[in-house]
């Protein structure tokens, strides 16, 4: 393996060993603490543009499976790991982790401290970092950085192009899922729940999808800044009271903004799978999947809305409803909950609201 690096924002450098892509790569280094779940974390399109660490030591013990992956997208920019496996030991495997990531331009870096790079994350925040030669100099690579800008509108980049479907045997409901970076998880989620599933692009007009008759909207996924997404917030502006709305992860931040909530940016967001969640209705835990750098301002949501789910590390908002308009919406990803139980109580409540109707329309 070649010797190669990576540079911070704030000029600390690190060395390690490259794989996957030998290409250069630059933009936002994030933390993930997942133990398990590397191929669901490369194929998210949530984490589109990224630069990954994962802070678990061995990754791509188990290879990459065909049938696993969560979306046809491959959208980070870089893993970085402590220890990389590339003689996987699972009998489902089709290819290497390598074998993908260079396949698809992700570029590797491993042999170095994740430790220290995911303190100095968590400590000073999300910054921009470069992965290069290590023959690249400090001068050359800091210049590089400073010259960075941050892509817009990376919903328009994952989302679909053209709707697609998802058919289930004897379905109940039918149900529009706004692909804002909809991963095929929550989309077999909705199908084992008696939905059949129309997957349409970001920018479908409300017209457009009031006439394809749906008994309810779920707006899921998506990476980058939540702001960007004026056509899809106008979009909801236009359906909410209309028909029922379950908005997931991005689509919670969305709805947020139909709603005239604040959005907050992070100094350090939240990537992995091992997050403690409190619904407040019934006092219970639950441990999420959360991949999100923005959060609502809890009062402006409490002025809106009805608060349904809490972060018990910060208190922080992570759920709420609108029974007036049939509107329910989580930061967190059910379809990847530690529980399905967990999973299966948010679908529920959005399949009660399906039944409901909406009395407002």
């Amino acid at each position: 393996m070649k010797k190669r690096k990576i540079v911070l924002a704030n000029g600390v450098e690190l060395k390690g060993k490259g794989f996957g892509s030998t290409k250069e790569a630059l933009c936002e280094v994030v933390f993930n603490t997942a133990v398990v779940g590397y191929q669901e974390i490369l194929s998210n399109p949530g984490y589109t543009e990224k630069m990954i660490v994962m802070t678990y030591p061995l990754i791509g013990n188990y290879g990459m499976i065909d049938e696993d992956y969560d979306s046809k997208l491959m959208g980070p920019k870089a893993l970085i790991v402590r220890e990389f496996n590339d003689k996987p030991s699972n009998f489902r495997y089709t290819k290497t982790l390598s074998e993908v990531m260079e396949e698809n331009d992700v570029v590797g870096l491993t042999h170095l401290d994740t430790r220290k790079l995911t303190r100095i994350l968590r400590d000073e925040g999300n910054m921009v970092g470069l992965i290069c030669d290590a023959e690249v100099s400090h001068e050359e690579a800091m210049a590089k950085i400073a010259a960075y800008s941050a892509p817009e509108n990376l919903i328009a980049k994952v989302s679909c192009k053209k709707k697609w479907y998802s058919r289930c045997a004897n379905p109940k409901y039918s149900v529009i899922v706004i692909d804002c970076g909809v991963t095929y998880g929550l989309v077999r989620e909705l199908n084992h729940n008696g939905c059949n599933v129309t997957v349409v692009p970001y920018n479908m007009s409300a017209e457009a999808i009031f006439s394809m008759n749906p008994d309810g909207i779920v707006v899921a996924g998506g990476p980058g800044n939540p702001n960007d997404a004026g056509e899809t917030v106008e979009t909801l502006r236009l359906l909410q009271g209309k028909k029922p709305l379950f908005g997931i992860s991005a689509g919670y931040h969305l709805l947020g903004l139909v709603n005239n909530m604040n959005l907050i940016k992070m100094k350090t967001g939240r990537h992995g799978g091992n997050h403690p969640v409190k619904v407040l209705e019934t006092g219970k835990v639950e441990i999420v999947s959360l991949n999100h750098d923005w959060l609502i301002e809890k009062e402006s949501l409490e002025k809106q809305a009805k608060l349904t789910h809490v972060n018990i590390l910060d208190d922080s908002a992570a759920g709420f409803t609108i029974e007036k308009d049939n509107v329910m919406a989580t930061l967190y990803h059910p379809d990847a909950a530690a529980n399905p139980n967990d999973t299966a109580a948010l679908m529920n409540q959005f399949v009660e609201m399906m039944k409901g109707g909406n009395q407002n329309a």
